[in-house]
């Protein structure tokens, strides 16, 4: 062979073993050697050693399978304290000093197929803040952003994907008069808003997705206050869906018990289910190995205490920390459970190449 003969064959290996790059491969920041679409690179200390490619983008249902089911028939990655970002300045010119959750910006977040927020609202400086606290007051050193800056970014992801539904679930601290109200009419999202008098009653189905859609509402707010549910027309979150317990409790393989604010989790007269699988203290190096482990086996468990019902949003710290799928992986299984039956979502899809498994 010549040398311009080997040379294309070695250009032409080089291109061919970047287009065949996934999940497992490995991979570096520092050569051509790159991974595919919806992946990252990362190094998922202690367990790998060097950098593998892993997902980073969820699989969207609506567009695999179809959006003409109802609202409760899917299942939603959810990320927990998504305003806790690492490495967020200071908006209060203090130095923070509080736990981060999350390493993407909730724009980022939202791209990546996150559907589901969870946001904790506080009156802060004569407005409503994002804030990681504690005793229900936000102080300058555990202030992230004003919630204005945050609805603001979800605004302009519903207004950019008009076929998405995105569902806020706030740990509720405001009691200022339409404290809350004021800031999403300000951010522009009350013209997406899904409004109470449209949820279902005693765990009936909700609207399809499509009706939703084509209505024009898509967005979703729970609050944890009962008293919005009358004051300012916003779901109180109990009245219609159960929860497992958060924290270390959360966490404890085998066991899932619905927190304490939440009826029991195989109460139907609720219809959507949340499983919480993150620790008390959030830790990145553990976060990579719990979403490779005891995830999917946590959401098994769910499934039976939850009446043989699969979890609509599963809710993690640094969502895109894994060995491989992670919690996109174990999102595509609820889907594929709640879709078709199968253990993967992608199985699904019709003329599908993988295999359906029950």
């Amino acid at each position: 062979m010549g040398a311009a003969a080997a040379a294309l064959v070695l250009v032409m290996a080089g291109l061919l073993g970047a287009a065949a790059a996934s999940v497992g491969d490995e991979c570096s920041t520092t050569t051509s050697v790159g991974c595919g679409a919806g992946q990252w690179c990362f190094d998922c200390e202690p367990k790998l050693a060097g950098s593998h490619c892993v997902r980073s983008a969820a699989t969207n249902p609506f567009q695999l399978v179809n959006n003409s089911l109802p609202f409760n028939k899917y299942a939603y990655l959810t990320t927990h304290n998504s305003f806790a970002i690492v490495g967020e300045p200071s908006h209060t010119g203090i130095p923070r000093i509080t736990f981060d959750n999350q390493e993407d910006t909730v724009t980022d977040q939202l791209k990546n197929g996150v559907r589901a927020l969870m946001l904790d609202t506080y009156d802060f400086k004569g407005s409503v803040w994002l804030c990681h606290s504690s005793g229900g007051k936000c102080n300058d050193f555990t202030a992230f952003e004003p919630a204005l800056d945050t609805f603001k970014e979800i605004e302009a992801f519903l207004s950019a994907n008009p076929s998405e539904i995105v569902t806020l679930i706030l740990e509720d601290y405001v009691h200022a008069p339409n404290g809350l109200t004021n800031v999403f009419k300000a951010s522009g999202l009350q013209k997406y808003w899904f409004p109470v008098s449209n949820m279902p009653k005693d765990g009936q189905e909700w609207p399809l997705v499509s009706e939703m859609v084509t209505s024009n509402q898509r967005l979703l707010v729970f609050t944890s206050a009962r008293s919005k549910q009358v004051t300012e027309g916003i779901a109180y979150q109990w009245n219609f869906m159960v929860e497992n317990n958060y924290g270390d409790d959360g966490m404890d393989a085998g066991k899932c018990s619905n927190r304490a604010e939440s009826a029991p989790l195989n109460d139907k007269t609720k219809s959507l289910v949340l499983m919480n699988y993150f620790p008390s203290v959030p830790m990145k190096p553990t976060a990579c190995l719990q979403h490779s482990r005891g995830l999917t086996g946590m959401s098994n468990t769910c499934y039976g205490s939850a009446g043989n019902r699969w979890a609509n949003f599963i809710a993690v710290d640094y969502y895109k920390r894994s060995e491989g799928g992670g919690a996109f992986q174990a999102t595509d299984l609820l889907n594929g459970m709640l879709l078709c039956g199968c253990q993967d979502v992608k199985a699904c899809q019709r003329g599908s190449s993988v295999v359906c498994s029950t």
